[in-house]
């Protein structure tokens, strides 16, 4: 076990665990926030540079801190480290200028993006980027391309976090797209032209973190925050069978595989339960989706109803006693 100090605060952490990982185990304001890296995937992280973290002490054997500022995804904890995260004005100053980086290239097409109301760069940018860009140029594009009936890319959205990369890679077999072209010119695309069409390419839509990669069949269809996310489940004999329903009263929008409260997949489901699924009669449903206050999905939620009428109730009691009283 290692003891590591984040933002003043001692956690005790197993060895080579990451500075990121300490964080979530100790929760809070001070967990780094996480673009590319993915708990489920190997070898992710490193990519987007939003979780920088400074150290202040390498370790309780070495203490000098680090010279540079370091991606907490990726930088193991050693016994007597102390780590700044929001408590340093370097950090936020670092972490502004890579948001500002992200949004260079990236068009401001929120309100018809299918990603809006649950796009981390958009949480990103509202918590540390700037209220107006500095960048005079054109900006990045690429041609539309289709990659199946299934799945939509809008490349000019993509950050290159290469989480669907690592997705195809891991847990389907025959990946048929990457990253091809270097520098500005890099993007995602399949290899000449094939479609991404296997049993389990679903899951690239889930674990993009902007709006590059939606899904076809629910393509405005309706907006996230109008929707009833729940928790379903069925039997099923090529995944777990858990998910999320979207519903909109007795129809189902859509269907996501199950997050966690950093926006990581829980497990990975097939396609035959994200696409084929989509009446009530399918699912088993378990009850609401816990969603996090400060998501625009909660506000006006169906969790709230209860709460809702009985404030409606009392306002029209203390109006109807005010009637009276004059």
């Amino acid at each position: 076990m290692a003891k590591v100090t984040i933002d003043n605060i001692e956690i005790e952490v197993p060895d080579g665990t990451t500075i990121l990982n300490a964080a979530r185990m100790m929760g809070g304001e001070s967990v780094p926030p996480a673009m590319c890296y993915h708990s489920k995937l190997q070898g992710s992280g490193g990519k987007c540079r939003t979780c920088l973290v400074k150290v202040t002490a390498g370790s309780a054997k070495d203490p000098r801190p680090m010279p540079k500022l370091v991606v907490s995804c990726s930088t193991p904890v050693q016994d007597g480290m102390i780590v700044q995260n929001i408590t340093s004005p370097e950090v936020l100053e670092a972490r502004r200028g890579v948001v500002e980086f992200l949004l260079i290239n990236h068009p401001l097409d929120c309100p018809v993006c299918d990603q809006a109301g649950e796009c981390s760069l958009q949480d990103l940018g509202y918590e540390h980027g700037l209220q107006r860009t500095r960048y005079e140029f054109e900006r990045r594009t690429f041609d539309m391309i289709d990659i199946g009936e299934k799945i939509k890319l809008h490349m000019n959205r993509c950050i290159l976090c290469y989480r669907c990369v690592y997705t195809a890679n891991q847990i389907t077999n025959g990946r048929v797209h990457g990253v091809i072209s270097r520098g500005d010119h890099a993007e995602i695309s399949t290899y000449i032209e094939n479609v991404i069409d296997n049993d389990f390419s679903g899951n690239v839509i889930d674990v993009c973190p902007v709006g590059a990669l939606t899904d076809r069949t629910a393509r405005f269809a309706n907006r996230v925050w109008f929707l009833k996310p729940m928790d379903a489940h069925r039997n099923c004999d090529k995944c777990c069978g858990k998910t999320v329903v979207w519903q909109k009263a007795n129809e189902v929008i859509r269907v996501t595989g199950r997050k966690d409260k950093y926006g990581e997949i829980e497990e990975f489901i097939c396609n035959t339960c994200r696409f084929d699924k989509k009446n009530v009669s399918d699912w088993t449903i378990e009850g609401p989706r816990a969603i996090e206050s400060s998501s625009v999905i909660s506000q006006n939620h169906y969790t709230n109803l209860h709460q809702m009428n009985a404030s409606i109730k009392k306002l029209l009691l203390e109006k109807q006693t005010l009637q009276i009283t004059k």
